[in-house]
């Protein structure tokens, strides 16, 4: 491909609110010493099938390769930050299994330009994972240690374009904005009816749904251009609850 035929090819992703998918949004010092565990992780998540579902999408593969894991963990987890299991970070809540978070990212299916909100900032990772695919991030966290913390780290990694709240996420993002996806990372009760109301026509939400003890289920929750919602169970899933009034 000669220069002119890159430069036209770049001016058109462009005016289309598309780049190229191999491209990250945000860059990490990669000299961390974490990087061929970085690499192990990915593997295994390309491997990993369930319900005859894997994740094989390679944007969703680059952010997990990208983004360091260790520093979302509390610091005598580090060891463990690339395991693919769920970690503790205090107050009763996890970091999701790695495979989760991707699962959950390519069910999303989120384009370059989408506006996407994350319900659960926890330990910020998952938002550091959206935050790869589309620069309009938006996260909210209840526990309001954890929503300090996730702070301080998006400032320390300069993900400060993230756009992160402490409150209750059942209700959604308080200035009342929509969104094109919606990611749950706790399990509600049933499906909240605000957030439904911020997702926009042709949106998607994802979303662990049941009892906190009981059987839970990961659900795709799909907006037609007409406002009609479709719900498609994916697979049992075990997460810590949507904590808050109105669930």
């Amino acid at each position: 491909m000669n220069m002119f035929h890159w430069r036209l090819m770049l001016i058109t992703t462009l005016m289309w609110g598309v780049m190229p998918s191999a491209v990250a949004t945000h860059k990490y010092p990669q000299a961390d010493g974490f990087v061929l565990q970085r690499q192990q992780m990915v593997a295994t998540i390309k491997d990993y099938k369930v319900a005859g579902i894997n994740v094989n999408e390679q944007r969703i593969l680059n952010a997990m390769a990208n983004v360091p894991r260790h520093r979302f963990v509390p610091p005598h987890q580090r060891t463990k930050a690339y395991q693919d299991s769920p970690l503790s970070i205090g107050f009763g809540q996890t970091i999701s299994q790695p495979y989760i978070v991707a699962l959950m990212t390519q069910l999303a299916d989120i384009s370059f330009g989408m506006k996407v909100l994350e319900i659960g900032t926890g330990s910020g990772y998952q938002a550091a994972i959206l935050f790869e695919l589309t620069p309009n991030v938006y996260t909210m966290e209840i526990i309001s240690p954890l929503a300090n913390r996730s702070a301080k780290l998006f400032n320390q990694l300069a993900l400060t374009k993230i756009n992160h709240q402490h409150g209750n996420g059942y209700y959604g993002w308080p200035q009342n904005l929509q969104f094109d996806r919606i990611l749950v990372t706790a399990a509600a009760a049933h499906i909240p009816v605000p957030l439904l109301k911020q997702l926009k026509p042709g949106g998607r939400m994802v979303i662990p749904i049941g009892p906190v003890w009981g059987n839970q289920e990961l659900l795709l929750i799909s907006k037609d251009e007409l406002g009609n919602s479709s719900t498609r169970s994916i697979l049992p899933v075990r997460f810590v609850p949507l904590t808050g009034t109105g669930n």
